[in-house]
């Protein structure tokens, strides 16, 4: 069965969100055999959870740590890298700073994003994605010690998950591993999410549901605290609790609209009523802004024919479409 006869043959009445183990990714049989367990999820969920997917503990301990220090200051130290007061989009974000829906009252988190950085510069200064637009510099706070390297170590040890991704989703959809490349400039964002006191209908939630624009995400949520909630096809809230050892990753809309919406992105949304404070850290995976985001006839099913063969914009653009909201 072609990968469009089998997106035609799913429903995306999913109940549950599987977990894929792509340790054993060693060999051609086994990366094959992980590429389908993807494409199922991709096609049926587009959401999955990842084990073993190399990311130390004391990696994530210690990003762990640095967040709940940093989001522990005072709000006016906080307010010194308010990222809407420089030229790019790095730095901290206050809570109800970001609204993703028109008719909430703005999202219950703070934030603070980071982008590409060496964790030592190179004398050359010649570092990757020079000529990338979100090469942009980041801002660092100087207290708690030790979190420009904690942050930058766990970001470069994501840039090792997408590279495996990647790889995977070319697998996939019938492409060359190399299909996607490695040269894309990822930008991960911190959250801290104090617990929802109102009701769901009060307007303001976690972040409300939304999905993500760029390719895929990589989520990292902390253990024990229930938030994340993952809209199926019956318009059904699926929980996607926290699984010790593992990242969740999300398809967003430029891989969907890059497949003819094959790969699902899937409305998601927060919503912390756990009573205590909960952090995540998401990945956001794009691609180099200068690929042209172009549709093969082998993606088309019936479920998906009326839509345009080429979407003849560069992926820079494309990042401006609107996102999905139920």
């Amino acid at each position: 069965m072609s990968l469009a006869e089998t997106a035609t043959a799913v429903s995306g009445a999913f109940d549950s969100i599987p977990v894929i183990d792509i340790g054993r990714a060693s060999t051609p049989e086994e990366r094959a055999a992980l590429a389908r367990q993807i494409r199922d999820a991709c096609v049926k969920v587009g959401f999955f959870y990842v084990s073993n997917h190399g990311i130390s503990q004391e990696i994530i301990d210690a990003v762990f740590a640095a967040m709940k220090a940093y989001f522990s200051l005072p709000l006016e130290t906080k307010m010194k890298l308010y990222h809407r007061e420089g030229a790019n989009y790095r730095g901290y974000a206050p809570i109800s700073d970001a609204n993703f829906s028109a008719e909430s009252r703005g999202d219950l988190f703070e934030g603070f994003v980071i982008g590409w950085e060496e964790l030592m510069p190179r004398e050359d200064e010649d570092k990757e994605g020079d000529d990338d637009a979100t090469a942009i510099p980041n801002l660092w706070p100087s207290e708690p010690a030790g979190f420009r390297e904690a942050f930058l170590n766990y970001y470069h040890a994501t840039v090792g998950v997408r590279n495996a991704l990647y790889r995977l989703f070319a697998l996939a959809l019938d492409l060359p591993e190399t299909y996607f490349g490695d040269n894309n400039l990822p930008t991960m964002r911190s959250h801290y999410y104090p617990p929802q006191a109102g009701p769901e209908d009060d307007r303001i939630i976690g972040i409300n549901a939304h999905s993500d624009f760029e390719c895929f995400t990589i989520l990292w949520q902390e253990p024990g605290i229930q938030a994340l909630q993952v809209l199926n096809s019956d318009k059904q809230w699926i929980n996607a609790p926290p699984i010790p050892g593992t990242l969740v990753i999300n398809i967003g809309d430029l891989l969907s609209r890059w497949t003819n919406d094959l790969f699902r992105s899937t409305v998601h949304r927060v919503i912390n009523e756990s009573g205590v404070p909960r952090y995540s850290i998401a990945t956001f995976i794009g691609v180099d802004p200068h690929v042209e985001v172009e549709v093969r006839w082998s993606w088309f099913s019936s479920r998906n024919f009326g839509h345009l063969v080429t979407y003849p914009l560069s992926a820079s653009t494309e990042l401006c479409i609107p996102r999905k909201t139920p």
